[in-house]
């Protein structure tokens, strides 16, 4: 069998042949095929045993062409369609006998050469209209001129073409086992585990082989080509010919180049018609890498998906790939629904008392909240120890407040008759979290924590620093409240990350030892602009370090620390 070129200008070529006898496949230019694919891809040429790759605009079909010179030749023509649903049909068209020209060594003028192809629609051996990979097979294949016709009616697609006389002994994709089904063997709330069974192209005739597993939240894929596809829209859709052979350059228009009126002065009306349908084409977005992943993982058969999300449900796609060829097969595909996280115990709120909250790190807690009598708001309190952590509430089931908090927040809520509040604290991607949460239907009265200023650090006047004492200050409010100041004495070595490490607002006075007290006072100003305090800090020795805390207490006795200061005596005086 010979294969010969579809674009009817190459018609000319097969029929300057007809009185030759050709081989039915030359190995040598099979090989150079198998070396040199490239050359094949935007022409409409089929190699007789290599795959090619082909682009479709939608509504425009595509030909090839290949003559079977010679009598009871085997025949494989497999489609592979990559984005879209395709139709196709095998057709089988008799050769002219007699040629003009036929003395004189002249060819037939090309457009008569056009006609005696294309006037006859020929015989139909194959029609196909779907997205499976489907193929044309028979052992004994009559001499004439194949045209293989494509069309996609979605949109512009991507394909393959595998076509072979030779399709006992070539074998280029990988062979399924039996049972090519892949089977859910564990189940988890973030991991799913795979099994199937190897293909014998592997195991049994020792040809290089790996598998790839597909995994996406939408459908299964029916070749490999098809997930790659999906992965890659963006790319997928700059893949089209060169410009020269299936399209003039005014389709650059589809790719955003639009001409200028000039460019279409002289066009035909055809031809304004199928640019316009080109440049209205609808632009997909590309899909998140996290919605579909390929991970392929060798010649192992078992393989475990991590970093799944509870509750959802993913579709498992397995691929066979000769990695000589770089041909692939796909196994029957499967789905699963990752289970449930489990439920947390949820904590009930006691309306006007702190509750303590620990959550580990990058975990979740639920508070829940009912108020026993008609109220017209919730004032709820939120502190948090450490790092930010997220705070979610809902009245009945409707959101009605998410904010990350650090250090003290107070949130005023609209009350409703037998409302139901669920608070959801979610912690810190750094470390476990500590809060202290209170909930509340009171109105007025004192507040259980103490005001804060918005900068809560401790400033150090290096001027005013001695052998003996250090002179600090820190801002109030115009709240009357209590403020304790405690010293420590640390090594040298000691530095921000141990301060931070340190760090814990809701650690009070009553977690210090007495020695490192060094006063509390009352303290307040009506003028927030001169709401500063100051103190000097006696009795400390030459050349050491220390660690200031201020605690401002409220008049429930919950108290709240300041940012840890870290000062240092001078060494000579």
């Amino acid at each position: 069998m010979t294969w010969m070129c579809g674009c009817y200008g190459l018609v000319l070529l097969i029929l300057g042949v007809m009185g030759q006898k050709l081989p039915t496949r030359d190995e040598g230019l099979f090989q150079m095929q198998i070396r040199d694919k490239a050359q094949f891809q935007d022409s409409s040429v089929l190699p007789d045993g290599a795959e090619i790759n082909g682009y479709l605009f939608r509504d425009t079909p595509k030909r090839y062409y290949f003559v079977v010179e010679e009598d009871n030749t085997p025949l494989l023509v497999t489609l592979t369609p990559c984005d879209a649903p395709l139709e196709w049909r095998l057709t089988l068209q008799e050769l002219p006998e007699d040629r003009s020209g036929e003395g004189s060594g002249e060819p037939e003028p090309l457009e008569q050469q056009k006609q005696q192809v294309t006037a006859n629609e020929g015989t139909e051996l194959f029609t196909y209209k779907g997205n499976d990979v489907e193929s044309f097979i028979s052992t004994s294949s009559p001499s004439g001129l194949y045209q293989l016709e494509i069309i996609s009616t979605e949109k512009d697609s991507n394909f393959k073409i595998y076509s072979t006389t030779t399709p006992e002994s070539d074998q280029p994709y990988p062979e399924l086992p039996y049972d090519p089904r892949v089977d859910v063997t564990a189940l988890g709330r973030t991991t799913v585990t795979l099994a199937w069974k190897p293909t014998p192209t592997g195991s049994i005739m020792g040809q290089p082989i790996h598998y790839c597993v597909v995994i996406n939240k939408e459908h299964n894929f029916k070749s490999l080509c098809a997930a790659e596809a999906k992965m890659n829209l963006d790319d997928a859709f700059m893949i089209a010919p060169k410009p020269g052979r299936d399209f003039s350059p005014f389709d650059f228009a589809h790719f955003g180049f639009v001409p200028s009126e000039n460019d279409f002065k002289d066009r035909s009306l055809t031809t304004n018609r199928a640019l316009s349908n080109k440049m209205s084409r609808t632009y997909i977005p590309k899909p998140k890498v996290a919605d579909i992943q390929n991970i392929c993982i060798g010649n192992k058969n078992i393989f475990t998906v991590t970093d799944l999300k509870p509750d959802t449900q993913y579709y498992f796609d397995v691929f066979t790939v000769n990695t000589g060829t770089n041909m692939s097969t796909a196994y029957v595909g499967t789905f699963a629904r990752t289970k449930e996280e489990a439920k947390q115990k949820t904590v009930e709120l006691k309306d006007g008392k702190v509750t303590d909250v620990f959550i580990k790190r990058k975990g979740s807690k639920f508070l829940r909240f009912a108020p026993v009598s008609s109220h017209q708001r919730v004032t709820l309190f939120v502190h948090a120890c450490l790092d930010a952590v997220q705070v979610q509430v809902r009245r009945d089931g409707k959101l009605v407040l998410s904010q990350n908090v650090e250090g003290v927040r107070q949130f005023q809520l609209r009350g409703k008759p037998k409302a139901k509040y669920l608070i959801r604290l979610r912690g810190s991607r750094k470390g476990a979290s500590t809060l202290k949460v209170l909930a509340s239907t009171r109105a007025g009265g004192k507040q259980p924590f103490p005001a804060l200023p918005e900068d809560t650090r401790i400033k150090a006047f290096d001027k005013l620093r001695t052998c003996f004492s250090v002179t600090v200050a820190w801002l109030g409010t115009q709240e009357r409240n209590k403020y304790c100041v405690y010293r420590r004495e640390v090594s040298e070595s000691y530095g921000e990350e141990h301060r931070r490490r340190e760090q814990n607002q809701c650690a009070g006075p009553e977690s210090r030892r007495k020695s490192e007290k060094v006063l509390c006072k009352y303290f307040n100003s009506a003028n927030l602009q001169k709401a500063v305090t100051t103190e000097t800090i006696m009795g400390l020795e030459a050349g050491k370090s220390y660690l200031l805390d201020v605690y401002v207490v409220g008049h429930s006795g919950h108290s709240v620390k300041y940012q840890s200061k870290l000062v240092k005596t001078r060494k000579y005086c």
